[in-house]
């Protein structure tokens, strides 16, 4: 693996790698194309851009489908307080059964969600990098 070192922003003007550039390997020094210049010639081809497409779809998929189940567990809690007879007035500890519902029994389906949504996004971004044939 090339270690990068970064100084400052690129420059506009400057099209080579300078002082104030990001170099990184031997594809910027040796004057071949850059990741971000190969990135760009991939992108701009029919199969890049069928690639990138395919990338934002299955990406907004993603978010809708964690988005929604996340949703509709959220307003089974409300929906089961509601339906099951005595349970918004039973107590844990003390505490009402809604409130312990509530703050106890959230948090682990945010993280779970989260998670899901994280793993999955970056094997949809590993699955296009391959496609594409970045590194």
């Amino acid at each position: 693996m090339t270690r990068v070192r970064v100084t400052a922003p690129r420059s506009a003007t400057s099209g080579s790698a300078t002082a104030g550039s990001v170099t990184s390997g031997s594809t910027a020094l040796n004057g071949g194309p850059s990741a971000a210049a190969s990135r760009e010639a991939a992108e701009e081809s029919d199969a890049g851009q069928l690639f990138v497409r395919s990338l934002i779809s299955s990406q907004l998929r993603l978010s809708l489908v964690v988005g929604l189940g996340f949703l509709l567990i959220l307003l089974a809690f409300p929906l089961m307080l509601g339906l099951v007879p005595g349970l918004a007035g039973s107590t844990i500890a003390g505490l009402p059964f809604d409130w312990v519902l509530l703050g106890a029994g959230i948090y682990p389906v945010i993280g779970l969600s989260a998670w899901l949504y994280v793993r999955t996004a970056a094997r949809n971004e590993a699955r296009y990098r391959d496609l594409a044939g970045e590194k």
